[in-house]
């Protein structure tokens, strides 16, 4: 949800992502469930981003070579070097990026590859509660790339000007609880002080910033709440799904009667 809402704020976005390998759903599988088309062809992404501000990348068509070590990689069925290598691929090239790791002892030597591939300005974050993004539950790590320099610091969901949330709370269970979340999120405006909402929300301020839209965190997060709150954001989530050929009736079911068809 969070790239939606950094899109819906007026960055460019382009979103790299997979299945799920390691996890109960990946943005994918989300992401087809409410209707994108995951076969659209490189041209048609880039194609996306220039028209409607935002792109998915399903990583198996833009690195074939990937699919040989997909079955492998859920028979082993834990985290491998594929894990480190997911973030760090992503074809559009990007000079300014926001990257997860799922272990805080990354986040400084993802800013020196970063840095290595010619990354402008770029935020690697963790959660220290375990998360591989920031996190409302404590405190999260954040390694910042700006110009060749690299520096950490920490943050909280205080600072953020949002309230701390228990693990059980934002927690997704089965791919269609994920959808519907995800949908929830973009398409109920006044629900943009819920828990869940919020963690999208603060995941989507720091991408707003490297967008050079805020100078602040503060700043940036009033302008992601104005993206959930004015439908903008649901709305490059109708586009994306159009554009790519995808099913817009999923979505259409969602709105009208509260559920995946």
């Amino acid at each position: 949800a969070a790239a939606f809402i950094a899109a819906g704020a007026g960055v460019a976005v382009a979103k790299h992502g997979n299945r799920s390998v390691t996890s109960r759903s990946g943005s994918a599988d989300v992401l087809e469930a409410l209707g994108f088309n995951l076969s659209t062809p490189p041209t048609q992404v880039e194609k996306s981003i220039e028209v409607i501000g935002i792109g998915f990348m399903f990583a198996p068509i833009f690195h074939p070579a990937m699919k040989n070590v997909a079955s492998v990689r859920k028979q082993i069925a834990i985290r491998t070097a594929f894990n480190l290598l997911g973030p760090l691929t992503n074809p559009a090239g990007a000079s300014a990026q926001l990257i997860g790791v799922y272990d805080g002892r990354l986040t400084e030597p993802f800013g020196e590859v970063l840095r290595n591939l010619g990354v402008r300005k770029a935020f690697v974050v963790h959660g220290l509660d375990g998360l591989d993004e920031i996190s409302t539950i404590g405190q999260t790590k954040i390694t910042s790339v700006e110009n060749g320099n690299i520096s950490t610091s920490y943050i909280k969901p205080e600072d953020l000007g949002v309230r701390r949330a228990k693990t059980g709370e934002l927690e997704g269970q089965t791919l269609q609880e994920n959808a519907m979340t995800m949908f929830r999120i973009l398409r109920d405006g006044s629900g943009s002080h819920d828990l869940k909402c919020e963690l999208a929300l603060v995941n989507a301020a720091p991408a707003i910033m490297l967008g050079g839209l805020c100078e602040t965190m503060s700043e940036a997060m009033s302008a992601a709440r104005e993206s959930v709150d004015s439908g903008s954001a649901y709305r490059k989530l109708e586009s994306l799904v159009s554009f790519s050929g995808g099913d817009p009736s999923r979505l259409e079911e969602l709105e009208c009667h509260g559920r995946l068809p």
